[in-house]
């Protein structure tokens, strides 16, 4: 069996096109699964194995987004057996999956999303291409592994726009403000401790060692300036993303051009941020109405 995860992983990478987190999450769900199963025979297994799998998950207190997630890798898992005649049916297939709590994304007001952009305030290069990342995670909306993959051409600074390449390899074409613009052209006239050589693809954010920047970096450096500032709760690169949306919908943008730059394929996705506005709106009317 564990010949055949490895063979769905690599069709998840190559054919697909799906991300290294992904391909690595799935790696893990199917694994535990095994595990779960005691080495049976795959062509034994039934919808009732499935099920057992999944209230052993619940008994271990796996949050019911967590238990989507895996069942989504199950039923992707078995439709690839079933297209490769490995197995006649997908055994997870009319296995419903857990409703989701109903969770509202966290995000930052704007005088918090000020304070950590001008955190990085020393002039030196770390701190220039620092500015730059949280200018551009806030700007655009950008996902941390979209900003981490960037090269030097996906920028248009005459158009200001950037080119990102989203989940499952799709590109969006995204506008970058002038802060962002301004923060970006600062950090490229600062010499870089050691330049790339010859690169085709020169990444946009590097380390000192000239290498591209990761997505756990940028979290790292994130963190770094969330303690300077002294800023309470959790913040993350999605945490930008978060307040990008819910501040284009408190200012008027309409959904639909949300869910493009965001870069979701759905508009249910996008419809989480109206009820972050919505409750805002609740919350003023609560505070400010005489008889609310």
């Amino acid at each position: 069996m564990s010949t055949r995860v490895e063979e769905f992983l690599d069709f998840l990478k190559t054919e697909k096109g799906a991300s290294e987190h992904t391909t690595k999450n799935y790696g893990i769900d199917l694994r535990e699964f095994m595990k779960f199963l005691a080495d049976r025979d795959l062509a034994a297994l039934t919808y009732l194995d499935i099920r057992s799998f999944l209230a052993f998950l619940k008994t271990r207190e796996y949050s019911k987004s967590t238990i989507s997630r895996k069942l989504a890798c199950l039923r992707s898992f078995f439709k690839y057996l079933v297209r490769e005649n490995i197995l006649s049916q997908n055994p997870a297939a009319g296995i419903a999956t857990p409703k989701k709590e109903k969770r509202l994304p966290s995000f930052m007001n704007p005088d918090e999303i000020t304070k950590l952009l001008e955190a990085p305030a020393k002039n030196c290069w770390e701190e220039k291409r620092d500015k730059a990342i949280l200018e551009m995670l806030y700007s655009s909306g950008l996902r941390v592994s979209e900003l981490a993959g960037l090269n030097h051409d996906d920028l248009d600074f005459f158009g200001a726009l950037v080119r990102v390449r989203g989940k499952g390899k799709k590109e969006r074409i995204v506008p970058v403000g002038q802060m962002a613009m301004n923060a970006l052209r600062a950090y490229l006239d600062m010499k870089a401790p050691k330049e790339i050589p010859n690169a085709i693809k020169r990444p946009l954010f590097i380390s000192r060692i000239a290498s591209r920047l990761t997505d756990r970096s940028v979290r790292r450096m994130i963190l770094k300036y969330v303690k300077r500032t002294g800023l309470s709760g959790e913040i993350s690169p999605h945490t930008f993303r978060h307040s990008f949306a819910t501040h284009m919908l408190d200012r008027g943008a309409d959904l639909r051009s949300v869910q493009e730059l965001l870069g979701h394929a759905n508009l249910s996705t996008t419809q989480i941020y109206t009820h972050v506005t919505t409750q805002r709106l609740k919350d003023a009317y609560a505070t400010a109405h005489p008889r609310a």
